[in-house]
């Protein structure tokens, strides 16, 4: 017996109009190995695929005719994967795959691609230069050429969008980075006094304390022109020439993480503020095609417990070494900043 509910279709009486429609895949985890003889080079992602255009009347009247299915949107991902000479790039595979489906399907005319990479690093082997091993011979360390560790737990977020609205020749991509996960932690050179004071306030203000965040840190590029693929598969992407600090230039994510540490460590914070505020533009002043940073640092706080009871002073900043992690309640400090 057929049990399937026969499609009714959109009377034109319902309460409520559809405003906007997309689907995709959420999640696609992927691994790839780019070998070169024994030397390899591996990414892990998890991506995300949302796909939007001429899609209406699959919800309005249950019109299955333009929906390109989520596990094909899942296939293309993997063959991309496979097939990209892009891959190792998040933000170029991203630019690659996006570009493909909104030229491969002519209904379709924009592809948001999410990704999450995940941090791997070659395992040193031997000793350092100028060391000695266990036995007491000369040593040099190396990276091993086809091992690997996870090089921390913080992830590399991409998000890009490919818009074919204005046609198929003319596409266009607005294209954002950056970090999550980030987790820093100094313990002295970091202040807070001067803030308001009224009778809600219980803070003592503090000229020395441990400061500790979760990085989350987003950068947006200036719209970038996509040439359309010319192939009869609509699997080609050309990567033009670009200035560093643009989308195209590699070293723009290993730039953004570099200051976001190295300001941080150095900084003699007046607050999550002002330090927030140093990190970004060095951001936006080391990479010329970056148009705003944005950043989220949650305040992890760390508490000098009391020991007074006992007679010990583990209270006062210089005397402080014991502390209590507090995960919650914590504070979120926010901000944008764009380039002048």
């Amino acid at each position: 017996m057929d049990t399937k509910t026969p499609a009714t279709g959109s009377t034109g009486t319902e309460p409520g109009i559809l405003a906007r429609a997309w689907y995709g895949k959420a999640n696609v985890r992927l691994f790839r190995v780019v070998r070169d003889g024994e030397h390899h080079r591996v990414v892990e992602y998890y991506v995300t695929v949302l796909v939007e255009g001429n899609i209406a009347s699959s919800y309005t009247n249950a019109d299955n005719s333009v929906v390109v299915a989520t596990d094909s949107i899942k296939n293309i991902t993997y063959y991309l994967a496979k097939i990209s000479p892009h891959v190792l790039n998040a933000e170029k595979f991203a630019l690659h795959l996006g570009t493909h489906l909104v030229s491969k399907y002519a209904h379709l005319d924009k592809a948001s691609i999410g990704i999450e990479e995940l941090r791997w690093g070659r395992i040193p082997v031997g000793t350092p230069a100028g060391g000695v091993d266990v036995q007491g011979q000369q040593g040099e360390a190396r990276l091993h050429p086809h091992s690997f560790y996870r090089d921390g737990d913080d992830k590399r977020v991409i998000q890009v969008e490919v818009d074919a609205s204005a046609g198929k020749d003319k596409l266009k991509a607005k294209v954002s980075a950056g970090i999550k996960d980030l987790l820093v932690l100094k313990s002295t050179g970091s202040a807070f006094e001067g803030f308001v004071r009224d009778e809600y306030t219980t803070l003592v203000e503090v000229d020395d304390r441990i400061f500790s965040t979760s990085v989350d840190l987003q950068y947006t590029f200036d719209m970038v022109d996509i040439s359309a693929p010319k192939d009869e598969k609509k699997l080609e992407f050309v990567v033009p020439s670009g200035a560093a600090g643009s989308i195209w230039d590699e070293e723009v994510p290993a730039r953004a993480r570099k200051a976001t540490l190295e300001v941080f460590a150095t900084d003699e914070s007046a607050s999550v503020q002002a330090t927030l505020y140093k990190m970004a533009q060095r951001v936006v002043a080391e990479n010329t095609g970056v148009k705003s940073v944005t950043y989220r640092l949650p305040n992890k706080h760390y508490v000098p417990v009391d020991m007074k009871y006992i007679g010990v002073d583990n209270i006062t900043p210089s005397k402080a070494e014991v502390f209590m992690p507090i995960a919650h309640p914590s504070g979120e400090i926010c901000a944008t900043i764009h380039r002048k």
